[in-house]
């Protein structure tokens, strides 16, 4: 009997077009629809990019439409006895630009559309906010309706424009049009926000004191990204088929997509996992595991936000916030809650004292130390690529004589080059800086991994080794003394439980930061 190929919606944003092509689809109607009715009137929701928000958006608009044949066979329709279609006014800010003439221009542009559908008594003339207030009024007369005001990415022209000339004329707009949904309450149905950061005091949250923050709601948790469950529910066949292909089990598989992409979490009430439904919808596609969401441009807006990552990147990795500052303050209060916002972090804790936040997976963690590299070795990017790859490879297949050159060409002069690393000790600048290399090629790495006879510097994994690396100076013994630590201290025992073969790496470096001077292995 012949099977139906599936489809999976790879990058496709349009809820109609998945439904009406054919597409695999999540169903998450029930949760839309509580929203929608049982939830609040205005409402803000902050998700990491690709994280579907802008489907989500699309779907509440074919829901408010009352486009019941898009919906068949879901969720939705055990809950929705009436289907009353409501005029939808939807604005797409990613689309606005980031000065306040592009944004103007997005605004005219756009409210001329609806002033074409709906009777408004406001001309060209006059201002923004007088011509939605125009577009809503004519909207609700019309059809008798109150309006679904839905607004996409409402951040996007804000964190462009950000530490730029440009960033006051696009507030100042912001300020204009949104103010007058405050006061035409009467007439709206439900207003619906989208973003990844918050720009509290300078948007559309200083003119909308009635926005409900329903981001960290438990309700929401799942409202948006895939649940493990939901993976394992709706994707098995491409999951075996991706096993298939790779000569992994199901099992194994499944681990493989959990560590690259599960792990976000956005509720201390629902503590669900959550995967990142563009880097696992891609994944499946490809069959193979690969850093989607960095390569989507996930990590261009950073530098503005956050200074010095490079330093810092062990700290965000587990930093303690309370909850008033991550639930409420603006983005620009600190780089927790831009790393937060943005999906470079997630929650992995929460208890009396606040949360504890901390890298999601391993997709992000390789993305995030890729992009610090060049700044810790003084080298661009371009120069760092084809030694990173080879390093890569040599360290997976065991050619650990090669591994070394490559290593010690990666490392060469930096410590002593690096500023910004001048108050650290330096094997400590040194441990910071392999510990980089290794996760920006993609090789997990634990950094002063803790046994109850000693401290090993560095444990890293690949498909085939696990490499025990104990770093020593030369004025502290050099190789000679980290090999001896490594064999009196029993740093390899713990791991040779495990089907790949273990290998400690005694590494000796030069005092005076000029790199990598020799190693030696121990099985």
């Amino acid at each position: 009997m012949a099977t139906t190929k599936r489809i999976l919606p790879v990058g496709i944003q349009s809820f109609r077009e998945i439904r009406e092509k054919g597409y695999l689809y999540v169903d998450k109607t029930d949760l839309m629809w509580k929203l929608a009715n049982e939830g609040k009137k205005y409402n803000y929701l902050s998700r990491p990019r690709r994280f579907g928000k802008s489907l989500l958006i699309d779907t509440l608009q074919a829901y408010f439409e009352g486009r019941r044949d898009l919906f068949e066979g879901l969720k939705v329709m055990t809950l929705e006895p009436m289907w009353t279609v409501y005029p939808v006014i939807r604005l797409d800010m990613s689309a606005a630009g980031t000065t306040a003439e592009s944004l103007r221009s997005y605004f005219n542009y756009t409210f001329r559309k609806y002033e074409s559908i709906y009777p408004s008594e406001a001309t060209i003339d006059d201002s923004l906010a007088v011509r939605l207030d125009g577009i809503i009024t004519g909207a609700y007369k019309q059809t008798g309706k109150q309006v679904v005001i839905l607004i996409d990415e409402h951040d996007a022209p804000l964190q462009h424009s950000w530490q730029t000339p440009y960033h006051e004329g696009c507030v100042d707009v912001y300020r204009e049009v949104f103010a007058i949904l405050k006061t035409l309450d009467a007439m709206e149905r439900f207003v619906f926000i989208t973003g990844v950061t918050k720009f509290t005091q300078i948007s559309l949250f200083s003119v909308l004191n009635n926005l409900s923050n329903i981001s960290f709601d438990a309700s929401c948790a799942e409202l948006c990204g895939i649940s493990e469950q939901e993976m394992i529910t709706d994707f098995m066949p491409e999951i075996e088929q991706m096993a298939a292909c790779n000569g992994w089990t199901v099992e194994q598989t499944i681990g493989q997509l959990k560590s690259y992409y599960d792990g976000y979490h956005f509720s201390a009430d629902n503590m669900a996992d959550i995967y990142n439904p563009f880097s696992l919808i891609n994944a499946l596609s490809d069959k193979r595991l690969k850093s989607y969401w960095a390569s989507s441009g996930a990590t261009m807006l950073l530098p503005k936000f956050v200074s010095n990552i490079e330093i810092s990147l062990d700290y965000f990795d587990h930093c303690a916030v309370d909850d008033i500052t991550l639930e409420s303050s603006d983005v620009t209060g600190g780089p927790e809650l831009f790393l937060y916002q943005s999906g470079y972090i997630t929650i992995k804790s929460h208890d009396e004292y606040g949360y504890i936040l901390g890298i999601p997976n391993e997709e992000v963690r390789q993305a995030l130390n890729a992009m610090v590299l060049p700044a810790l070795t003084l080298r661009k990017e371009s120069e760092t690529r084809s030694l990173q790859s080879w390093l890569a490879r040599q360290l997976d297949l065991g050619q650990l004589d090669e591994a070394k050159k490559s290593l010690r060409s990666l490392i060469a002069d930096v410590p002593y080059s690096n500023k910004k690393l001048a108050s650290m000790h330096m094997e400590e600048r040194y441990r910071l800086i392999i510990s980089t290399i290794l996760n920006a090629v993609g090789i997990r790495v634990e950094v002063e991994r803790m046994l109850a006879t000693g401290r090993i510097d560095l444990v890293a994994w690949t498909s085939r080794f696990i490499y025990v690396i104990e770093l020593k100076l030369s004025s502290n013994g050099g190789m000679v003394a980290a090999e001896q630590q490594i064999r009196s201290s029993g740093y390899t025992e713990p791991f040779k439980a495990d089907s790949r073969k273990v290998i400690g790496l005694a590494i000796e470096l030069d005092d005076l930061g000029k790199g990598l001077i020799d190693w030696r292995t121990i099985e």
